[in-house]
């Protein structure tokens, strides 16, 4: 006896339709740029590595292997990690309009990246300054919506809307007193890039929004009750403060880690979990894994964009931005509610 649904049977179909264009947009990736590459290098180079041997083009293997792989690692592991941040976000906050920039994420972190670049105040590093003024500026966002034990969602959101104000008029201030070689680095920085791509960079990245995805998605029966409503997920046993905390946790993390290694990039936690809604439905047992895929594949065809379309390399958050506000005009022209079953 068959027991498969028409919905069920649909979201196999996008699932392996997903899973098939970003394996096309993988092989593109590798294939596409200044020196263009095929499969049959490709094949060669990957041959070579995974035996131990050394590749007959030197050239091809560097392309490959040190630049392009790379890169598409960093470019689909950062839309995933947005997306899946975005879709939880939403649920969170029970409004499909915030993504995961809302607590201050992007603006700490632009802070950090600007101190660094302006006032030679570096952490370490650019990224570990980024990260820890973005990591900051939520646990500050927190703090103070915070009282008596208990977080109320409206003054969370407020007090992320001061905090990222107080941030940017930092920004500001530093862009003021930046020379201009200062002020073209950050400019560039803010719009986004993942230019930067190195293998140190992957195997930071990769795991750890691998992880915090494997966590959120554990909780996705947690996210599908605290839609119905605080009073109604406490009715049926879920401790919602602790959820809240533990969700807006890892994907912060995940926020900020992105936007301290490439930028800020725009438009991708909010539009892509929208879509994927209205493909797969708002059960986030489906919902977070198929906004991973598609963000990926989203953000890995801007990338490939980026480096593609003019001889220099386009900041990818113009792009992003690009592809997405017509669907979000599209949307308020057609005033569809999109955060529905």
């Amino acid at each position: 006896m068959n027991t498969s649904s028409p919905k069920k049977d649909k979201n196999i179909l996008y699932f392996g339709g997903v899973i098939v264009s970003l394996l096309v947009l993988i092989l593109i990736a590798l294939c596409a740029g200044a020196f263009p590459v095929t499969p049959g290098n490709i094949l060669s180079v990957l041959c070579s590595a995974l035996f131990g041997e050394a590749s007959e083009n030197v050239f091809h293997s560097v392309v490959i292997l040190d630049v392009r792989i790379p890169r598409i690692l960093l470019a689909v592991s950062i839309g995933a990690g947005l997306s899946v941040a975005g879709c939880v976000y939403q649920a969170v906050f029970r409004n499909p309009l915030v993504e995961p920039y809302l607590l201050g994420a992007s603006s700490g972190a632009a802070f950090g990246a600007g101190l660094a670049i302006v006032l030679g105040f570096q952490i370490f590093s650019l990224q570990v300054t980024a990260l820890l003024f973005s990591l900051s500026a939520v646990f500050l966002v927190y703090s103070l919506a915070t009282k008596d034990g208990k977080t109320q969602l409206l003054h969370l959101i407020l007090i992320g809307i001061v905090i990222n104000a107080l941030f940017t008029a930092g920004l500001s201030f530093l862009k003021t007193i930046a020379h201009s070689e200062q002020l073209r680095d950050l400019t560039f920085w803010l719009m986004g890039g993942i230019y930067v791509a190195d293998w140190k960079d992957v195997l930071i990245i990769v795991p750890a929004i691998l992880i915090a995805f494997l966590i959120l998605w554990s909780m996705a029966w947690r996210m599908n009750v605290i839609t119905l409503g605080d009073d109604e997920a406490q009715t049926l046993g879920l401790d919602v403060q602790k959820t809240r905390i533990i969700t807006i946790f890892f994907s912060t993390l995940i926020a900020s880690l992105a936007v301290a290694t490439v930028g800020i990039i725009a438009w991708v936690g909010l539009i892509i979990p929208h879509i994927a809604r209205m493909l797969v439905g708002p059960e986030h047992r489906a919902l977070v894994p198929f906004s991973a895929l598609f963000g990926g594949a989203f953000l890995l065809l801007c990338d490939t964009l980026a480096r593609t379309l003019t001889g220099g390399e386009v900041p990818i958050s113009i792009l992003t931005s690009v592809i997405a506000a017509p669907y979000i005009i599209y949307l308020v022209r057609r005033n569809k509610a999109i955060f529905v079953g």
